[in-house]
């Protein structure tokens, strides 16, 4: 089919034609003293991205996952207890990671479509006196069903109730799209990856470790390797890697980082928040359907996640989308599959092509047969985006 093939999944996401010219690169020695310069200055990008002035910035060659599974190995010890919330395919397969490493992980179980359960961490870690809760993970920015969490708040749940243990946030589908912070909200060890905020292809695990989780995995006794902060934290010291880098992905990430920066974080953040809200129009307003995300303080600004009628099948307006109008949503997974569809509106994203998603989605699904009035969502978006700035402090 000619023309571009519409994507708009929630990761990856459309890499800008100014970060794929500068990938464009003949390939270097990654030994050479001209080097570093590249390396440090991605480090010292990411740093604002993360908004840490004490935090270190490792890029692992992996996916998100990767850094998943450094945070829990470089800094806890065997059978160590981890304390984490369930209420999606991506924190459950960190609690399962966590379990499958061996650590005595406790799982809160919440319902797909909230967000992380504060109050419940809170409890829990106010009764264990003992301190023998070693980690607390969350996951910022569910992608399974389009929620976000209060990372902030459970900070402060924490510092309620004074309990010392390290704090491992996920923000692969948040970060550089969705407020993070990570010395303000004291936050150890924050997870990410290149192909969501950071608008690059896979392939590049994105992370940032606070000086408490150093000085942990400089004792934690878990096994790792490839993944082992202390190599990393060495080597980049002097601008190098332990091992080979991708050096396109380097420099697509420098620029990555120069577009972000060139924007400002803030007007990145209101940018997705005001994108997000013209497809929430469309669901809600224009169409007459629900979210899974149950609340509106749940609602994420990256992914929406749009349930289908009962009697209709999700996973087949995703098909009809490919196949007939070469287009990419994203799938329902596990508990939610079939039950929805999903509009990634993060990364390198406007207006125009947020209408030409809700316009898409809104003719697969009356192919499928879903009674939705047909121009709706697109006049509920539209009106949506002429009566709102994406930017701030414009009329």
């Amino acid at each position: 089919m000619a023309g571009r093939n519409f994507l708009f999944v929630p990761g990856p996401t459309n890499v800008p034609d100014r970060v794929l010219r500068a990938m464009v690169v003949a390939q270097e020695d990654h030994r050479s003293p001209k080097f570093p310069a590249l390396a440090l200055e991605c480090f010292a990008g990411l740093k604002k991205i993360f908004k840490t002035e004490t935090g270190t910035p490792i890029l692992f060659p992996s996916s998100g996952t990767g850094c998943w599974e450094a945070a829990l190995t470089n800094c806890l010890n065997p059978g160590d207890k981890v304390l984490v919330s369930r209420f999606g395919q991506f924190s459950h397969l960190w609690a399962d990671m966590s379990a499958r490493l061996g650590f005595d992980t406790h799982v809160i179980e919440a319902e797909w479509g909230e967000g992380a359960p504060i109050e419940q961490y809170r409890q829990i870690l106010e009764a264990d006196k003992e301190h023998k809760i070693k980690a607390v993970l969350v996951a910022q920015n569910e992608t399974a069903t389009g929620v976000s969490s209060d990372v902030a708040e459970l900070r402060k749940a924490m510092d309620s109730v004074k309990h010392p243990a390290l704090l491992f946030v996920d923000s692969v589908s948040a970060l550089a799209s969705i407020d993070f912070r990570m010395d303000e909200w004291g936050v150890d060890v924050c997870v990410s990856g290149s192909q969501k905020g950071l608008m690059l292809p896979a392939g590049m695990g994105v992370t940032c470790v606070s000086q408490k989780a150093l000085a942990a995995a400089e004792h934690a006794k878990s096994p790792r390797c490839y993944f082992d902060y202390n190599d990393m934290v060495k080597s980049n010291a002097g601008g190098y890697f332990p091992y080979t880098p991708s050096i396109p992905m380097l420099y697509g990430l420098r620029e990555a980082i120069a577009m972000l920066l060139e924007e400002g974080l803030e007007n990145v953040f209101h940018r997705h928040a005001y994108l997000a809200g013209g497809v929430r129009a469309a669901v809600m307003d224009g169409w007459k359907l629900k979210l899974c995300a149950k609340d509106p303080k749940w609602y994420s600004d990256t992914v929406s996640a749009i349930l289908v009628p009962e009697g209709f099948d999700g996973a087949k307006v995703i098909s009809r989308a490919y196949a007939r109008y070469n287009t990419s949503f994203g799938a329902g997974l596990s508990k939610v599959a079939g039950k929805l569809f999903r509009i990634g509106h993060l990364g390198d994203s406007n207006e125009g092509m947020m209408l030409a998603a809700v316009a898409i989605a809104e003719v697969a699904m009356l192919d499928c047969g879903i009674p939705v009035q047909p121009g709706s969502g697109v006049a509920a978006a539209g009106n949506y985006y002429r009566s709102n700035s994406p930017t701030l402090g414009t009329a």
